[in-house]
């Protein structure tokens, strides 16, 4: 196994695969390079002596500049390096890219929920939701008679160890008594979310978060919703309604809005809810599986809790499936702009007109300019985790970041909670922040999220399946709990890249059609935080 890795033939700094100690002789494209300090797993060494103030590359693309002189074979790290990028001219030339050969996956399709607009699901879920923190509760109170009801008690090993820990034994004396579950629905899943808006902050939040919303009721894994309502917010179901039906090209899907003002007393709103609801309910559990062509996938793009690792191992196994589901008429969303800072010029190169290039730059400055009017900015986006693990700028962090799309043309740029309509790659703006980005993957059409990760997130969605994809073996084998493919194996076992990306479309697919359950939907980790267009990175 080689000891390092030169990622791009113009790069100034490798990346150590093992920690290298000081004074080890390691050889990278014919060099011989003596090491002056001990380079941890992870973590990058110069190539060459680079002065102060000179620049250094990392995928082919300016990641930092060096604040005092570096020498060859010293370790890269925030005491001689900070965040620089390059400028952007705008689209340069036309991008040049050979599609992936496809043709065994042409006839090959997933088991899907079919929808009238012409989406397809790979869940079939009832959702339930708020317009407005004032229902939280009355959400809760349903979630809770739902689960009562429906599932049998979880979690009995740490319920015993707590009563253990209170009361030394009495887990011993319990009689183990549970009745029998009624039968529920056995093909739809009903979920609910919260959240802390609707009302109090500005009327342009409330339209977000209405049109957010409206995007996770159109999503295809949703088969109808029910929507409880205050009565006096900001976010007026008038103005849910409307986002809703801006996106809506099919009206069939049943939506129930209730208002709590209106019904009366809490007994009273609660009943109505479930009497009405129940009833569409039923009616969403006759909806089966058919089969359908992965041109109906429309996968996000996600990464979270990343490493050094994240851009040569997972990040590229994502690109590759992208690629592929791009090229069979798919959708690929790559969100998280401020993980897009250093690589502006080749993602405006790969857009396909001079228009859509002009929109990502738009977004992109716009987002900065008020990540700078409070202080901050993207080169602040890199957590200490990422750091500890060998992303020390935010260009480098992006540069991996950005592989996760692959090299295929781009046909979208989404500003937030827009929805994807044209198959390809779209870039959707959004921030780096895991949840608050997944959430709007879901609200802009995934109905299944890839996520990569190097140490270790937990992070999932309520209504679209999250993938986690490890990017070194070690953690795939630490957390078995959370990861679901381990990409680390690129370097691990030395797997070529079409047999892992292989391997990856087959769990997607398995996944899309019910026959695996996620890590993070076992967990019932069902995460949703709106973005209120402030700065969050």
């Amino acid at each position: 196994m080689s000891l390092s890795l030169k990622i791009n033939s113009n790069d100034s700094v490798a990346v150590a695969l093992e920690t290298l100690r000081k004074g080890t002789t390691v050889n990278v494209s014919e060099a011989s390079i003596t090491l002056v300090n001990t380079i941890p797993q992870k973590h990058k060494f110069s190539l060459f002596a680079i002065p102060k103030g000179g620049t250094l590359t990392m995928y082919g693309v300016v990641v930092g500049e060096a604040v005092k002189d570096i020498a060859k074979g010293e370790l890269i790290s925030l005491e001689n390096v900070r965040h620089k990028t390059e400028k952007v001219l705008g689209k340069t030339a036309a991008w040049q890219w050979k599609a992936p050969e496809t043709e065994k996956w042409h006839t090959r399709t997933f088991k899907g929920y079919p929808r009238n607009d012409g989406q397809v699901g790979t869940e079939n879920i009832w959702l339930f939701f708020p317009l407005v923190f004032c229902e939280n509760r009355n959400i809760q109170t349903l979630k809770v008679l739902f689960d009562k009801v429906l599932h049998p008690p979880k979690k009995e090993a740490l319920e015993s160890l707590l009563a253990d820990l209170i009361s030394p034994g009495s887990s011993a004396n319990q009689i183990a008594t549970q009745e029998p579950t009624p039968p529920g629905f056995d093909n739809i899943k009903i979920r609910f979310l919260t959240h802390q808006g609707g009302c109090g902050g500005t009327r342009q939040d409330a339209q977000s978060l209405a049109a957010l919303l409206a995007g996770y009721v159109n999503n295809p894994n949703v088969a109808g919703a029910t929507v409880l309502s205050l009565g006096c917010q900001n976010l007026e179901i008038k103005t849910f309604e409307k986002a809703l039906a801006a996106l809506q090209k099919d009206s069939s899907k049943k939506v129930l809005i209730f208002d709590q003002q209106t019904e009366g007393t809490t007994e009273n709103f609660l009943k109505k809810i479930l009497q009405d609801s129940v009833v569409e309910i039923k009616k969403a559990n006759t909806i089966q599986r058919m089969p359908a062509p992965l041109s109906k996938l429309t996968i996000g793009l996600e990464c979270g809790g990343s490493d050094g690792f994240s851009g040569i191992t997972a990040n590229p196994v994502l690109g590759y499936v992208s690629d592929i589901i791009a090229t069979l008429g798919g959708k690929a969303l790559l969100a998280e702009f401020p993980e897009l800072s250093g690589v502006e010029q080749e993602l405006v190169n790969r857009c396909e007109t001079s228009a859509l290039g002009e929109k990502f730059l738009h977004l992109m400055k716009t987002y900065e300019n008020k990540a700078h009017a409070v202080g901050s900015g993207f080169d602040m986006n890199p957590s200490p985790g990422n750091i500890k693990d060998g992303l020390i700028t935010d260009a480098m962090k992006s540069a991996g970041a950005a592989k996760k799309s692959g090299s295929a043309p781009i046909t979208s740029v989404l500003d937030y909670t827009e929805y994807a309509v044209n198959p390809g790659v779209a870039l959707l703006c959004t921030p780096g922040n895991d949840v608050e980005s997944t959430t709007a993957l879901a609200g802009s059409g995934a109905n299944l999220i890839l996520f990569t990760t190097g140490l270790g997130t937990p992070t999932g969605n309520p209504i679209s399946p999250v993938i986690k994809v490890g990017t070194n073996t070690e953690l795939a084998q630490r957390m078995p709990d959370i990861i679901d493919f381990d990409a680390g194996r690129l370097i691990s076992n030395k797997m070529g890249m079409d047999a892992l990306g292989s391997e990856l479309i087959e769990l997607i697919i398995a996944v899309a059609s019910g026959e695996v359950i996620t890590k993070a939907t076992a967990l019932e980790q069902f995460d949703f935080i709106p973005w209120k267009r402030g700065v969050s990175l």
